[in-house]
């Protein structure tokens, strides 16, 4: 929506996208797909790109054409951006890419991916890293799947042997990658999909139980809905930063942290007051609802980074806010 109608978007602004992902998140809408490229890969370009990038990657996001992953996590690193292993060597006419990353949504179906590696060596841990645009099908490239306990597969390990990249395929300035995916995990941190995974079965909870709530489901149900308008009025006011131009990487850091606490919290809090014994095989919607919700709620404050890194950024980031305001 964000993306300019020169490009093939609506020329939208992220507090009206905003409004209809938010919709479609509370309908439980397919949004996997498109997700990232419309989220995260197209604002990035918009900043960073080429002209030639943004001719040819916009128009096919917007079209819903081209999908990406993110290519930053990575084994022994987690949520830790600036101890990424994985590393470009300059070759003639591009790089050459060894490594591995790891929690790599839906890689095994996109397109393409924008990986954070290092191009050269640096005593300052933020320096020497770049951004490079991969395609998930380059010669040297192993996707492998990491499964859910249910056997559900959306995560994957991506392994780079010797995988070269084109230099037009460089995103942004060479060395400039620290900046650039600190700026960018704005965008993942801090919008609807960081509150309302677990929405849905808030929902479900709701209309199958409503006829008979006595005090505890009530109760419950009445501070999970403050909280959740609560967190809402938070990413809300991200998607008005962002609007201005701002780039308010430790406000996205508390929704994240904040926002899928909270999902991982009404999953239990549902669980203990409806007194419901876990059954995937089910017939009713909330059973059902709430067995898919009790696997998948573990990953809720990992993916997008982990609650003690996020923590950690926003931590600091108050902390010289506050030293600020005192000098």
């Amino acid at each position: 929506m964000t993306v300019p109608r020169e490009y093939g978007g609506r020329g939208a602004t992220p507090v009206e996208r905003f409004v209809v992902v938010e919709e479609l998140l509370a309908a439980g809408a397919p949004i996997v797909a498109h997700w990232v490229a419309e989220r995260q890969t197209a604002p990035t370009l918009l900043a960073f790109g080429t002209e030639e990038q943004r001719r040819w990657f916009l128009p096919r996001i917007a079209a819903g054409e081209c999908w990406f992953s993110l290519g930053m996590s990575e084994p022994d690193a987690g949520s830790d951006l600036a101890s990424v292993r994985t590393a470009a060597t300059k070759v003639d006419g591009g790089w050459v890419l060894n490594g591995t990353k790891i929690w790599t949504s839906a890689a095994h179906l996109n397109h393409f991916f924008v990986v954070l590696c290092r191009t050269s060596p640096s005593e300052d841990r933020h320096g020497g890293l770049s951004q490079l645009i991969v395609d998930l099908q380059a010669p040297g490239l192993t996707v492998s799947p990491i499964r859910f306990l249910d056997g559900g597969h959306h995560f994957n390990e991506v392994v780079f042997s010797d995988v070269f990249v084109p230099d037009d395929m460089v995103l942004g300035d060479v060395g400039s990658g620290w900046h650039q995916v600190t700026s960018e995990l704005a965008y993942e941190r801090s919008g609807p999909d960081r509150y309302l995974s677990a929405f849905g079965l808030l929902s479900a909870f709701v209309r199958e139980f409503a006829d008979g709530f006595d005090d505890a489901r009530r109760a419950a149900v009445g501070r999970a809905s403050a909280k959740l308008w609560t967190i809402r009025q938070l990413s809300l006011a991200v998607a008005r930063s962002l609007e201005r131009g701002a780039a308010p990487a430790v406000e996205a850091a508390l929704v994240k942290d904040i926002g899928t606490v909270y999902e991982q919290e009404v999953v239990e809090m549902l669980r203990h007051v409806a007194g419901q014994e876990i059954d995937p095989d089910a017939s009713g919607l909330f059973e059902r609802l709430l067995a898919e919700a009790v696997r998948t709620a573990p990953s809720f404050t990992l993916r997008g980074g982990t609650t003690e890194v996020l923590r950690g950024i926003a931590a600091k980031g108050l902390s010289a806010g506050y030293a600020g305001a005192r000098r």
